[in-house]
């Protein structure tokens, strides 16, 4: 990716570019102040740009704001040390693709410029477990739109515990078919695995385990494209008339 890399430590900055570098990336511009930043991100148009929330001249979410009006096409990813839900549920409003803390392992940050890259989000999980982020911003109607019908019915059979093959067959499609879904799936919620993807899907969209084993939505929560609960025919038997 073209990164910017905006925080007061100019050190941090130099020593993650050198690192971003070293794995691909291309480091455009390195600022320490919010108003740089924004300049840097408007002249070089990066794929995303990594944003501390305290530069020496103002908010990192107020340069986040302008980022996203005026260069949509820029993804955010915030580095910070702050927990404080006010903030993160501004960063979520504002449409920030990502919140870690900054003083994670260089590797796990290079996993989530990963994830937005491929269209994921990349909240870390103590920002994400915080009890009023999702009351302040609901991810429903955000991860609906994420995932297309068809993904949306292959979510909800991962929720149900299904393997790839059972899911193919039940579905009709070719097992590469499937696992193409299942990809695009963790791509776009920004996760690496089925148990992560069941997770949010359980927390967001208000999946749980139905009777039979399989997901059921609560009232006004209906997957779009997918029925709102999938219950196995019994092997054997002919459905009743």
């Amino acid at each position: 990716m073209r990164l910017v890399l905006c925080d007061d430590n100019r050190l941090l900055c130099e020593a993650l570019a050198s690192i971003f570098q070293a794995r691909g990336h291309q480091v455009l511009a390195i600022a320490t102040r919010a108003c740089d930043g924004v300049t840097a991100v408007a002249t070089h148009r990066p794929d995303a740009c990594l944003l501390d929330l305290r530069l020496p001249d103002g908010s990192g979410l107020d340069a986040a704001r302008t980022i996203r009006q005026c260069y949509p096409e820029t993804k955010i990813l915030v580095l910070s040390c702050l927990a404080d839900p006010a903030l993160l549920s501004e960063a979520r409003k504002i449409g920030v693709a990502g919140f870690l803390r900054k003083d994670l392992k260089a590797d796990k940050i290079t996993v989530a410029l990963g994830v937005i890259a491929n269209g994921g989000v990349a909240f870390g999980p103590e920002y994400a477990g915080v009890s009023s982020w999702r009351t302040a911003t609901p991810l429903h109607d955000d991860l609906l739109g994420r995932l297309t019908p068809r993904e949306a019915q292959v979510l909800q059979r991962i929720v149900a515990g299904q393997s790839t093959g059972q899911m193919a067959r039940e579905m009709d499609v070719a097992t590469s078919t499937l696992r193409s879904y299942i990809k695009n799936i963790l791509a776009k919620l920004g996760v690496h695995s089925r148990l992560q993807a069941a997770a949010i899907a359980s927390r967001e969209l208000g999946l749980s385990m139905g009777p039979a084993g399989f997901p059921v939505t609560g009232p006004g929560d209906v997957l779009a494209g997918a029925p709102v609960s999938i219950v196995p025919e019994p092997r054997g038997l002919s459905p009743q008339r």
